[in-house]
């Protein structure tokens, strides 16, 4: 039988099949037949199909996973410990990076590292701006409006006050939608909001340290019953760029590769060359610097890793 992970741990799933039937499912010979060669130490994530040899006996139905259907796409971090991709939802038609106002702290830096991740995993991305109930600086607006200027979606909403959730519904009305972010910033909020009833766990912010602490210890798919499935996944404190040409790099960033056409040299790491165009918009206030320094922070881990 064709059926869709909702959770997993510890190499048990929790698999759902058409007509409402769930399974506590296992990997059959703990060996997945698949048509990916990607490294990762998870072979099965939320919203994966799979083929199950399901079972009944008196104390319920469990089942044997045989192999995985291809995805569509997929969102994937690099877990560093393990030194392997660790897939976090699959078969997404949309993700949502995160991201607090300030209590945890903007760090639009990070919300840029997940767009990357999600571009290589082919997964449709926005951003949403929780807790707009707090005060917001001029800096973050500014960096807001770089996203939506470079044609990123971005919502703005408030869990504690409703706004911007009927907004963010009609986003995913019929879809299957994930959220990625630092712990704290309020997913497992949204998520309440928008699925009245579901009680996921929530904690407050670390009022020592201004971040937030983990509550969501394994990804999962929440139905609503206004058609719509949800993955809520665990906080991270980072996110690795991972498996990207240094020449390519540039793309990700649409502002530096606009102007990169211009530059004397090619290619051009746009860190030091003489007649670099990027370094002259820079320098002329046309590319965010701090947009720029994410851009040099992320050459410079690509570089290290290729060096090792």
């Amino acid at each position: 039988m064709k059926g869709i992970i909702y959770s997993g741990i510890n190499n048990i799933y929790d698999v759902r099949f058409d007509g409402g039937q769930s399974a506590e499912c296992r990997i059959k010979g703990k060996i997945l037949k698949d048509n990916d060669s990607i490294k990762e130490y998870n072979p099965l994530a939320p919203g994966d199909y799979v083929e199950v040899d399901l079972t009944e006996s008196e104390s319920g139905k469990y089942g044997l996973i045989l192999s995985r259907y291809p995805r569509k796409n997929r969102f994937a971090r690099w877990n560093r410990k393990r030194e392997s991709w660790q897939t976090v939802a699959a078969n997404l038609d949309i993700l949502f990076a995160v991201i607090s106002v300030s209590s945890p702290p903007f760090r639009p830096r990070f919300v840029e590292r997940v767009l990357i991740a999600a571009a290589q995993g082919g997964v449709p991305v926005s951003v949403i701006v929780n807790k707009i109930d707090q005060k917001m600086d001029d800096w973050a607006a500014e960096r807001i409006k770089i996203w939506q200027d470079l044609g990123i979606p971005v919502l703005k909403v408030s869990a504690l006050t409703g706004e911007g959730l009927e907004k963010l519904k009609k986003n995913i009305l019929g879809k299957t939608a994930a959220f990625f972010g630092h712990s704290g910033v309020g997913k497992s909020t949204i998520l309440n909001a928008l699925i009245p009833g579901v009680n996921l766990k929530t904690d407050s912010v670390s009022s020592k340290y201004n971040r937030g602490r983990h509550v969501t210890n394994f990804g999962r798919i929440i139905d609503s019953p206004e058609g719509f499935r949800l993955v809520d996944t665990p906080g991270v404190r980072e996110i690795l760029v991972k498996d990207v040409e240094l020449e390519n790099l540039q793309r990700f960033f649409p502002e530096i590769y606009k102007f990169a056409e211009s530059c004397r040299f090619n290619p051009c790491s746009h860190t030091h060359e003489p007649g670099c165009a990027v370094i002259q918009a820079v320098e002329n206030g046309k590319i965010n610097y701090d947009r720029y320094e994410n851009y040099l922070r992320i050459l410079d881990e690509l570089e290290e890793d290729k060096r090792w």
